[in-house]
């Protein structure tokens, strides 16, 4: 079927949810996608910092195949393997006790917020559910999330979210200390914030935030959907600084594009969910879990993550060139491969630009280009991406 004929079907019977570009995508190989006409594109979003791994990973398309010839869902009253060996790979490298699988990262975003008020309710403090978030925050799109994200432009249409959340500027240690109260139950925030502009807290930040919470007794969340799984160069963000939360959220790298969350606990905090306190059908199924666990394991064993690391160091110093002949670029900053280059005027040209040139590049916040590639990407890639946009800034 020709591309626009593609298009044309698609504005006709699909929700007009998303401005999309006139690209229809078939296949993907790597950091590269084709499009139904054949033409090809190096990728720089990565499904929004999802396939880290690359496109149709042999270790992931294996464990998919094998999967759905032996078992793809059943339900959560039945355990599985791939989904108990997950739980585990996850608590043996991060801070956590216990998971709860869903589908996305929305949907472990609202575990996180139901676990926070369930855990004050169970030790009688019911009117204890007051959570405190980030300015310019993205937790999700579910009326629950929704009411703790700090965007007006998304709550817009939507009133009345949820009540008791309140939202203080990101990286105000100050700020924060006047809204935290004796009725909070918890603090949420992104390590780096994605959707936001790529906003990184000033050092030490997350240190007094870690001890805030615990003078006044409460919860600390971080949402790592978009940093986790070895998108800033560790395998959590959190780990940069060594300031673990009580609760931490994952989804989009998990699976390398399948749909899975997960919301990671500490034993205290995670016992509050007990047998039909939260649920869901479809949460880490055998098929999921297979793709998700194979992820992990080539993130970890296959030098995937050293890779990432190395490769951020290397994008980011050539930003910075970018940034010394371009007046334009206003600011570079993120970390590992979650970058960010600021620019004083829209993004959307330069986007669209990219594009014609074969680079998917994304713009967020107007004015700010987002650069989350795979973690697989090469110097070679990212010379070229460089390259381009030296040609289409100003």
């Amino acid at each position: 079927m020709e591309q626009q004929t593609i298009i044309e079907q698609a504005e006709a019977v699909m929700a007009t949810t998303y401005k999309r570009f006139p690209v229809v995508l078939t296949r993907g190989e790597g950091c590269t996608v084709w499009d139904a006409q054949g033409r090809a594109y190096t990728d720089f979003i990565a499904g929004i910092a999802v396939c880290s791994l690359g496109h149709c990973h042999p270790a992931v398309t294996e464990a998919i195949c094998r999967q759905a010839g032996t078992l793809c869902h059943v339900s959560n009253l039945y355990y599985t393997v791939p989904q108990v060996e997950l739980a585990r790979w996850l608590v043996d490298h991060s801070f956590a006790d216990r998971v709860f699988f869903c589908n996305s990262g929305a949907e472990a975003n609202e575990a996180a917020i139901k676990l926070a008020r369930k855990y004050f309710f169970d030790r009688g403090q019911p009117e204890r559910y007051h959570i405190v978030a980030m300015n310019q925050s993205f937790h999700g799109r579910t009326l629950g999330t929704l009411s703790a994200t700090g965007q007006e432009k998304i709550r817009k249409g939507f009133a009345p979210v949820l009540e008791r959340f309140d939202f203080v500027p990101f990286g105000d240690i100050e700020a924060l200390r006047r809204t935290v109260s004796e009725d909070t139950c918890a603090v949420m925030l992104e390590p780096i914030q994605g959707e936001g502009g790529v906003n990184c807290p000033p050092p030490g930040y997350l240190a007094e935030v870690r001890a805030l919470c615990d003078r006044v007794g409460a919860l600390l969340i971080y949402d790592e959907i978009q940093t986790g799984m070895g998108r800033t160069g560790t395998l959590f963000a959190y780990m940069h600084e060594d300031i673990a939360p009580d609760i931490m959220t994952l989804a989009k790298a998990l699976a390398n594009g399948l749909p899975i969350g997960a919301m990671c606990a500490r034993e205290a905090v995670a016992a509050a969910f007990t047998p039909g306190a939260h649920a869901t059908t479809f949460g880490g199924t055998p098929l999921v879990t297979a793709a998700a666990l194979a992820t992990a394991r080539t993130l970890v064993d296959g030098g995937v993550l050293e890779n990432g690391r190395a490769m951020g160091d290397y994008f980011k110093t050539a930003l910075e060139g970018l940034r010394s002949r371009h007046g334009v670029i206003v600011d570079v900053r993120g970390r590992g491969l979650l970058l960010g280059v600021e620019l004083d005027r829209e993004g959307a040209p330069v986007v669209n630009a990219c594009l014609e040139k074969g680079f998917l590049v994304n713009c967020i916040q107007d004015k700010v280009l987002r650069l989350a590639p795979p973690l697989v990407v090469g110097r070679e890639q990212i010379d070229a991406l460089v390259a381009c946009l030296d040609q289409v800034l100003p």
